[in-house]
């Protein structure tokens, strides 16, 4: 954060426990990006702007609700519903719970990147704080396997109650340093350290030590970018994560008349009923499409039949090859005139291509297939599709 032209003391950078703080306004504009809300300028804050993958506090001055903090040509612009009065002594508190989980969340991402950059030599390539966790990107792969060492260490990490050091070594002295950063830094570069974990340049704030982290979760790890994206969750976060997933887990359970311990099995039971059932299903529907076909006169040309809405595309491929035993080309519609039809045409005796690329032009349908068999959908109504089949001659 370029800091060189401010007019405002950080007082987050003094002390990132700091709730209460009173302070003078220096300005108090209209925001030119919306036009409803009002930019505040101070001369010192405990409101963290965003910046360095880090969201910005909230909180309030003067019980004006600040609903955004961000840094704009060396500023602090605190995003107020409301607007204050220019040289008006007041008191600002931040939303603590809120500073709290940041922290927690970007002081683990620094203990679980400089494990991994310890273990493996990958770079954090990115890292961003959402409403679903934290994702960090690292330049490598790690597998599955991976995870529960990195999850060992990092929590290690947490319960050691180390110190986080955040400061601004001299040129000389930092110019000796191997610390992790993502891009070329000029001018006094602000260093968080973790002896023995991480090193790394960094404006974000942090816990005064690991163990206010109070733990880490892995809760995904997917292929992003030549690298990985690892999706983790941290102290509050992790304790809210685990609450939703203990609320699932039991009802499931009751759903399942199974004890949590169970749930897996009971599932697995489950799927293989269900698997049975289809199997039953599919011999049940096929008895009915060879009983249907049965009654049906053989040696028509073309075999047309229009059935209510439900058939898959499956059951209309299997349909309409039980009824090309019985004419020279058979078509099988599913549908209704407000939704539209879905289609099966096939032939054990002719290439049928042709004749499905005609239908398409004819009924505004979409599809296409095998010699045997095309599949498809149209947006003509009933009459249409009757009308065609009507017309439709079959060249031997």
């Amino acid at each position: 954060m370029d800091m060189a032209n401010s007019k405002t003391t950080r007082l987050y950078y003094e002390d990132s426990h700091k709730i209460y703080f009173t302070a003078r306004i220096l300005d108090c504009r209209t925001n030119p990006r919306d036009g409803k809300t009002w930019e505040t300028i101070l001369d010192q804050t405990a409101f963290y702007p965003e910046g360095g993958g880090q969201p910005a506090d909230h909180g309030l001055l003067c019980g004006i609700p600040v609903i955004d903090v961000k840094e704009r040509d060396g500023e602090v612009l605190h995003i107020t519903l409301s607007s204050l009065e220019i040289g008006k002594e007041i008191e600002g508190c931040i939303d603590w719970n809120r500073r709290l989980s940041l922290m927690q969340q970007h002081t683990g991402e620094h203990i679980l990147s400089g494990i991994v950059h310890k273990l493996f030599g990958y770079e954090n390539v990115g890292f961003h704080m959402g409403a679903d966790g934290v994702t960090v990107d690292f330049n490598g792969e790690i597998f599955p396997e991976d995870i529960p060492k990195l999850e060992r260490l990092s929590n290690q990490t947490i319960w050691a109650d180390l110190p986080v050091i955040a400061d601004y070594p001299p040129e000389e002295a930092r110019n000796q340093m191997q610390y992790r950063s993502k891009k070329e830094l000029t001018g006094p570069v602000r260093i968080v350290t973790i002896e023995d974990i991480d090193v790394c340049a960094c404006c974000g704030v942090h816990t005064r030590r690991t163990g206010e982290v109070g733990a880490l979760k892995i809760v995904s790890c997917q292929k992003h970018k030549g690298g990985v994206r690892l999706t983790v969750q941290m102290g509050m976060g992790a304790l809210e994560h685990y609450g939703k997933l203990l609320d699932s887990a039991a009802q499931i359970s009751n759903l399942l008349s199974a004890k949590q311990s169970e749930i897996a099995p009971a599932v697995e039971r489950l799927q293989e009923e269900a698997a049975s059932l289809r199997q039953k299903l599919a011999q049940t529907r096929k008895e009915a499409f060879e009983a249907r076909a049965s009654v049906l006169p053989n040696g028509q040309q073309v075999l047309f039949l229009m059935e209510a809405p439900g058939l898959s595309p499956a059951e209309l491929r299997q349909y309409c090859s039980i009824l090309c035993g019985k004419a020279k080309a058979a078509a099988v519609f599913s549908g209704d005139d407000s939704q539209g039809y879905k289609y099966a045409f096939g032939s054990t005796d002719i290439d049928i291509r042709s004749y499905g690329k005609a239908l398409n032009s004819a009924l505004q349908g979409r599809g296409g297939g095998a010699a045997d068999l095309v599949q498809g959908s149209v947006a003509a109504d009933a009459e249409k599709i009757q009308d065609f089949f009507r017309s439709l001659e079959i060249k031997e």
